[in-house]
């Protein structure tokens, strides 16, 4: 089993920066990929990043590419979502995910968070 918790969320101003984290407890998150997603008010939870067991193969949604960056420590068991230029468009439930495989495609996860809320004023 894989328990996550995430944290970091709260109310920024549009053009602000925020960092979540996503904190791991169980002995397989060092082999786990991991992946960020988020539900925005009204709409379905979409896929936002996603990174491998080593850090070297990241996957980034369209809608937030140059803008947030995935990155984890596996000594800390924390996975990390750093995110600038936040637009109002960014408010949403953002989710931490593991999977059981190192593989960063596709949008099936094992395991998830509880969920921490960022939202972006204009």
């Amino acid at each position: 089993q894989v328990q996550l918790v995430e944290s970091g969320g709260g109310l920024v101003q549009a053009g602000g920066s925020l960092r979540l984290s996503c904190a791991a407890s169980g002995r397989t998150f060092s082999s786990n990929a991991m992946g960020w997603f988020r539900q925005p008010p009204g709409k379905e939870r979409e896929f936002v990043s996603a990174i491998n067991r080593s850090g070297s193969r990241i996957r980034y949604a369209d809608s937030v590419k140059g803008r947030f960056s995935i990155s984890r420590d596996n000594a800390k068991n924390t996975v990390y979502l750093q995110m600038n230029s936040l637009k109002p468009e960014d408010t949403a439930v953002y989710y931490c995910a593991a999977r059981l495989v190192d593989y960063i495609d596709g949008d099936l996860y094992n395991y998830w968070g509880q969920g921490t809320q960022v939202t972006v004023s204009s």
